[in-house]
């Protein structure tokens, strides 16, 4: 999928670049695997706002995707290769041999017309799903399970790859995209395969305006601000903030460590840093 630039016409497509979708072999989804998606302009049931800059943007329907492949066993037939506004990845819509259709996650080199299985007998190739005990070492794939059943919920963004490395008394060793090292159950599944959409991290929005289209409402600077609004506010002239990058409430942000779940630490066979 190749990458489109335009000439300076204007200041919003000096630095814009944006996909040919050679991949794509259709613009219009197969209406019964799609849903309503309600938009919250990121408030909670409550009606306050939980997630700051959200609201607004395209309309769009929700394409229900198979992260389980739980259909065992029964060969399917690639129709379509589509675009999805709900995620950075492309998918696939799969025929089943008896007359069921679904989407799956679109893997690269994944073509219209191949064929693809979820099984545990089924051979290593780009699309079909396999439990971790069956898979070589040194495979990519992706659309990892965490626990057993409950569908895949590791590498599922566009260009995204993990690594099988060993194995050891029940637990497979996967290395993640982000470098981290992690135990997982070897009865969890997972697709084989890079996730296709490789020149998505290229892409140049080149105005404001496209993230409106996402959802995405403008963000003030802190340092723009008064002192009563922010941390980093107020000064005489254009002032760089005088203390570590935090947020509103005075939380540190931008390298402050995050993860509180130390429950599943012992998981993590090497951390990502």
């Amino acid at each position: 999928m190749a990458v489109k630039t335009y000439k300076p016409t204007s200041p919003g497509v000096r630095f814009k670049t944006q996909y040919v979708r050679s991949g794509s072999t259709t613009n219009a989804p197969h209406k019964p695997l799609t849903e309503k998606k309600v938009r919250t302009g990121g408030r909670d049931n409550r009606g306050y706002i939980a997630i700051r800059h959200r609201g607004g943007g395209h309309k769009k329907r929700y394409r229900v995707i198979d992260f389980r492949r739980d259909k065992r066993n029964v060969p399917g037939r690639i129709e379509t290769i589509e675009y999805d506004p709900n995620r950075t990845a492309n998918i696939a819509l799969v025929c089943y041999a008896d007359g069921e259709r679904r989407y799956v996650l679109a893997p690269e080199g994944l073509q219209v017309g191949a064929s693809i299985v979820a099984a545990e007998g089924a051979d290593i190739v780009v699309g079909n799903a396999l439990p971790l005990k069956a898979i070589p070492f040194g495979t990519t794939i992706h659309n990892i399970e965490m626990k057993r059943g409950k569908g895949g919920q590791l590498v599922r963004s566009a260009g995204a790859g993990a690594q099988l490395m060993a194995r050891e008394a029940g637990w497979a060793l996967v290395r993640l995209p982000s470098g981290e090292t992690r135990k997982i159950d070897e009865e969890c599944w997972a697709s084989i395969g890079q996730i296709g959409n490789l020149e998505h991290e290229n892409e140049s929005i080149g105005k404001a305006g496209r993230n409106r289209w996402k959802g995405w409402r403008p963000t003030v600077r802190g340092v723009a601000m008064n002192p009563v609004d922010h941390p980093h506010g107020g000064g005489e002239g254009k002032t760089s903030g005088g203390r570590p990058s935090c947020t509103p409430w005075g939380v540190p942000t931008k390298g402050k460590k995050t993860r509180n779940n130390p429950r599943t630490d012992v998981f993590i066979v090497r951390r990502r840093k």
